[in-house]
């Protein structure tokens, strides 16, 4: 079936105004230096749930979990993920998605059996290809968005930020960007790295970032 590296049992923060257990798949395309899961990037992993075994456990939480967030790595990169998330529909969970958006045809096509999903801009195209290390890769995520605001389907886009990555201005230009192709949720998340200077978020600067948007969060250290 697909290859689960990991789970959480229980989250209350990354399948928004639900409790929800989140499923790691194995494999990812990108290489972005901030990863905080770097051991789910190769498309084979050593250690793998056995599929049979997460859904028995899915079966004990029904009426306790109120969704499933399929996360990674990238989830989207594995081939059997549409079957995966239809068996979970079908045992009554909500379904999340926590995706970078690189394979726009296969969100597209998954878009009808998701609940919610938590799309990954990595950062303004000019910086695109240096954060996630693959050339080309800010077309796709243009792509994702796209289907994601055509859909009608919940969404939300997820942006991992220091000053490193790209300056601030560059920061308020995405924004702006992201406003005006019709996103109305983002979240701000604090890039954190070994021996990197934590950023607390100047007000003023948050109150700019979020002011174009109808619900923002910064997620700092």
């Amino acid at each position: 079936m697909i290859r689960v590296a990991g789970m959480t049992p229980l989250t209350t923060i990354d399948f928004p105004g639900r409790l929800a257990a989140v499923l790691f798949l194995q494999g990812c395309p990108w290489r972005c230096s901030y990863c905080h899961n770097p051991e789910l990037l190769p498309a084979r992993g050593a250690g793998v749930l056995d599929w049979d075994a997460v859904q028995e456990f899915l079966g004990r939480r029904h009426g306790l979990l109120d969704g499933v967030v399929f996360s990674g790595g990238e989830p989207t990169s594995q081939a059997r993920l549409p079957d995966a998330i239809a068996r979970v529909k079908a045992m009554g969970f909500q379904v999340g998605l926590h995706t970078g958006g690189m394979y726009p045809a296969r969100l597209q096509r998954l878009l009808p059996l998701l609940d919610w999903v938590g799309l990954d801009i990595k950062g303004p195209a000019a910086h695109h290809d240096a954060i996630t290390g693959r050339r080309g890769s800010a077309a796709p995520v243009e792509l994702s968005l796209g289907h994601l605001l055509e859909s009608g389907v919940a969404f939300e886009c997820r942006t991992t930020w220091h000053s490193d990555l790209f300056p601030t201005q560059a920061l308020y230009q995405l924004a702006e960007q992201l406003a005006a192709r019709g996103v109305r949720h983002w979240v701000l998340q604090e890039c954190h790295e070994p021996g990197r200077r934590r950023h607390r978020g100047d007000p003023a600067d948050l109150a700019r970032l979020g002011s174009h948007f109808q619900h923002f969060t910064f997620r700092g250290g």
